[in-house]
């Protein structure tokens, strides 16, 4: 999914000059620092894709598209949903005239319970929550972020996507590999990610929550310690 990224790969502790004593060596040494943390989470993200990809062959996940069915009505009729969590609600807007397969595909789960006491198991200060997986219903946490239900289907994308605060968006392990994992992006004013995410939706209200989401402690890995808890998601209509 969207790859691991944890935070102690990402951020390691550097010295930096104080900017008054220093001020040159000072950016010097940000810039350094903001390259090779960006390096850390590709690496990361590397990694934790080709841990996923594993899995996912070894389960016998169908690539075929026919098991989609045709979710056209549902994308026609909703046009937001809440996304029900322990710690309040999210309400989201879907994109359906971009994205029509991706926001059927998230509807038909929501509408089926397949989300319901699923968690947010991957939660990065300053960058993106992540939750779907059916996983993380699970008390053994050794494979929350490796799951799905048992297909994937193709990207949406444009590759002019950008991944401002609030975008809502698919996690993936690679091309064409989206099934029920998605992200909201945190950072601000936006997550540095390639075009490589299939945009689907944004937050219109709760972003509150997200950020509160965002901030819960974690352990190594990115879990949270106490679970943030998906109760439902409730599609609205238009």
């Amino acid at each position: 999914m969207l790859a691991g990224c944890s935070q102690e790969e990402a951020i390691k502790k550097n010295t930096v000059d104080s900017p008054i004593l220093n001020p040159v060596a000072n950016t010097q040494q940000m810039v350094d620092l903001k390259n090779q943390a960006q390096k850390n989470i590709q690496d990361s993200v590397n990694k934790e894709n080709d841990k996923l990809n594993n899995s996912l062959n070894e389960s016998g996940m169908n690539d075929t598209q026919n098991v989609l069915g045709d979710n056209s009505a549902l994308v026609k009729k909703y046009a937001l949903a809440t996304i029900k969590t322990s710690l309040g609600d999210i309400k989201v807007r879907f994109y359906g005239d971009k994205t029509p397969m991706t926001v059927g595909n998230f509807l038909k789960l929501a509408q089926d319970g397949f989300y319901n006491d699923t968690k947010f198991h991957r939660v990065i200060k300053g960058f993106m929550i992540q939750g779907g997986d059916p996983n993380s219903k699970n008390a053994d946490t050794s494979d929350w972020g490796m799951g799905g239900p048992k297909y994937r289907f193709n990207d949406e994308l444009t590759g002019k996507e950008t991944y401002p605060q609030g975008t809502l968006a698919m996690a993936n392990s690679g091309p064409n590999t989206n099934g029920s994992q998605f992200f909201i992006v945190t950072a601000s004013p936006q997550a540095p990610l390639p075009a490589s995410y299939t945009v689907f939706g944004e937050v219109v209200t709760g972003m509150d929550i997200a950020l509160k989401i965002e901030n819960v402690k974690t352990v190594p890995g990115d879990r949270p310690v106490e679970n943030v808890v998906i109760k439902g998601i409730e599609p609205l209509e238009k």
